[in-house]
């Protein structure tokens, strides 16, 4: 689990998921952003909407500021909003006192970026696949006074032990723990939110995937006081619009915690009827799935890869690149987690895919027969191959 200076070059820290459905990509089947589909729901877009006749007004956001709060248990001085998580990095970033940030990989690369951009020398931890991209809390330097960790953790899907997480923090140190992908997770299991006895924890929250709301950005923050009026300080004026406020208020309501847990349950089931059909692809076309996945995302390593991903499109199907995340490298795809139906439909594609790409993109898509995935759930337990070693870091 090696530790080096993040390097100028080699990965495209600014490319994100929304990139392969952009221009062109508009008419593919998303499988590449990390939104829930089929949302905002009709009730949300209803209260977006009845906010609409304030937008003379300057925003005001003491009510959901307060909503928030209330939904963590904690007071609001310990509450920031922000215009989605990605705000709440370079606030971070550029509000903080920081000598050594250092950044756990893989996983989301905005937080990295956003510490160069403001200056630092970033460090990084490279967790290893032979690991199961899992942490050693030894593995992170003494002396950096600030660590960036995922959990779950984009995009490897990895949900690490609060406990662990929990070792990171000490005097003097800021442990960010960005939680965008909690909520995906049935009781939210692991979470550090509302915790008041860890120093220096700063939880990230994202509104945008669990409600459908990239367009929109709203996010939050939870520190200790001192920390979040630093932060505040950094923002510029009325940073989150009315809008942005009305939605933030109304997804910590009762009404939608219930709703959000009963999504995360149906993603657990849809993921695992994921994971399945792709395990079907183990033995004969060397792919391999990261598990236990707990986010609304998998992680899979497959020979190929950039091949696959371009016949995938020419199918209809937008997947994620991995070769853009530090520690990984261009044989990794994230796939995000979709009902079965479509589901079976992807893997249909990921069949010919691999075919197409196995013979160097000759004799066209239509005459190879589909592998019909599995109807119910994973198949009997069965010999694995030895999963390959990763390849070192850039």
């Amino acid at each position: 689990m090696p530790t080096e200076e993040a390097a100028e070059g080699g990965h495209d820290l600014r490319h994100h998921g929304d990139a392969e459905v952009r221009d062109d990509g508009s008419k593919l089947t998303d499988l590449a952003v990390n939104v829930r589909a089929d949302t905002p729901p009709a009730w949300l877009l209803d209260r977006l909407a009845a906010s609409l006749p304030s937008l003379a007004a300057y925003p005001d956001g003491r009510a959901a500021r307060a909503a928030v709060a209330a939904r963590h248990g904690l007071p609001v001085e310990r509450v920031l909003l922000t215009a989605g998580a990605a705000e709440a990095f370079v606030l971070i970033a550029r509000a903080l006192e920081v000598r050594w940030p250092v950044v756990v990989h893989p996983q989301f690369t905005e937080p990295e970026a956003a510490l160069r951009d403001a200056g630092h020398t970033v460090g990084r931890v490279l967790l290893r696949e032979e690991d199961g991209f899992r942490l050693d809390t030894a593995a992170v330097p003494e002396d950096a006074d600030l660590v960036v960790i995922g959990n779950p953790t984009n995009p490897t899907s990895v949900l690490h032990p609060a406990g662990t997480l929990a070792e990171l923090a000490r005097p003097g140190r800021v442990l960010v723990v960005d939680e965008a992908f909690m909520d995906a997770v049935p009781g939210e299991r692991e979470t550090l939110a509302g915790r008041t006895d860890v120093p220096g924890l700063v939880v990230l929250r994202s509104l945008t995937k669990t409600w459908g709301l990239a367009g929109l950005r709203i996010g939050y923050v939870l520190a200790g006081p001192e920390t979040i009026a630093r932060l505040e300080r950094a923002q510029p004026l009325w940073p989150v619009s009315t809008p942005a406020l009305a939605a933030a208020e109304a997804c910590v309501s009762s009404q939608a915690l219930a709703e959000a847990a009963h999504a995360a349950r149906r993603i657990a089931k849809d993921r695992e009827h994921l994971v399945a059909g792709l395990r079907e692809f183990a033995c004969t076309d060397g792919l391999r799935v990261v598990e236990p996945a707990e986010g609304s995302f998998v992680l899979v390593r497959l020979p190929r890869a950039a091949g696959v991903r371009r016949v995938l499109r020419d199918l209809g199907f937008a997947v994620r690149r991995g070769d853009t995340f530090p520690g990984l490298g261009d044989e990794w795809l994230r796939i995000a987690v979709r009902d079965r139906t479509t589901v079976n439909r992807f893997l249909q594609a990921l069949d010919r895919a691999m075919t197409v790409s196995g013979d160097g993109g000759k004799g066209g898509t239509a005459i190879v027969p589909p592998r019909q995935p599995p109807p119910h759930g994973p198949p009997p337990p069965g010999p694995r191959p030895e999963p390959p070693r990763a390849s070192s870091p850039a």
